[in-house]
């Protein structure tokens, strides 16, 4: 099944689907196709918190990377002292740079790569305690 969806105006959408075109009406919470109304729930992906990065807090923590790629710049050395949320490593995947960033705050006990590594998802790039 194919489609397009184009937003003719706000709240107001042409829908293309298998050659036939619909317009749909969206107001809270309900959309309005041909005459039927449907009941929808909107969800926030921002919402969710990605997990896999350490725990919030004190304690030990590791930073690991949230997909493979490669490490474009190392932010931090051993024995530095870091704030939750300051940058950790940039690592870039298809051709995008993504800052990972330390969960809470301590002092920098590893790092375990360099410029130029190429990781994998779930990789340890420093610990933090």
């Amino acid at each position: 099944m194919k489609y397009e969806l184009i937003e003719v105006e706000p709240g107001v959408f042409s829908v293309l689907m298998d050659g036939l075109v619909y317009e749909a009406r969206v107001d809270s919470g309900i959309v309005t196709i041909a005459g039927q109304r449907y009941e929808i729930e909107q969800i926030d992906p921002r919402k969710y918190k990605r997990r896999g990065t350490g725990a919030i807090g004190t304690g030990r923590s590791s930073i690991k990377a949230p997909m493979p790629g490669k490490i474009v710049r190392v932010l931090v050395s051993v024995g530095e002292t870091v704030q939750a949320g300051q940058g950790i490593a940039v690592v870039e995947a298809m051709k995008m740079q993504n800052e990972i960033k330390a969960a809470g705050a301590g002092s920098v006990t590893s790092v375990t790569v360099k410029d130029g590594d190429t990781v994998d998802a779930g990789a340890v790039l420093a610990v933090i305690e």
